[in-house]
């Protein structure tokens, strides 16, 4: 069931709340709208250690994303299937999915 203050965003809507993100962009249309991010790393070691922190992050949240892994590359896809498009939700987690990782 979806809660009910959870509702997909308007264009403009995700156009500002985007534009409150760094590296992340739109990806798909319609129903399948997401924003996502491609993070890569050092190490195999370094993926698999930011994906399990994802993971706990996910739960924490009760909201999951879809991943593209390989050993030094991960892209997170972050939509609320819920609603068929993206909420303040999708964003939200964008901005915990950042913090997971040491400033550059």
């Amino acid at each position: 069931m979806t809660p009910p203050d959870l509702r997909a965003l308007k264009p403009t809507e995700v156009v500002m709340a985007l534009s409150q993100l760094t590296g992340w962009s739109l990806s798909g249309d319609g129903a399948q709208i997401a924003i996502e991010k491609t993070f890569e790393f050092a190490q195999n070691s370094h993926t698999m250690l930011f994906v399990n922190s994802l993971a706990w992050l996910s739960e924490k949240l009760q909201h999951h994303p879809e991943l593209v892994l390989n050993a030094r590359r991960c892209v997170v896809r972050w939509r609320t299937h819920d609603v068929q498009g993206l909420s303040r939700l999708d964003f939200e987690a964008a901005t915990q999915t950042d913090t997971l990782l040491p400033a550059a």
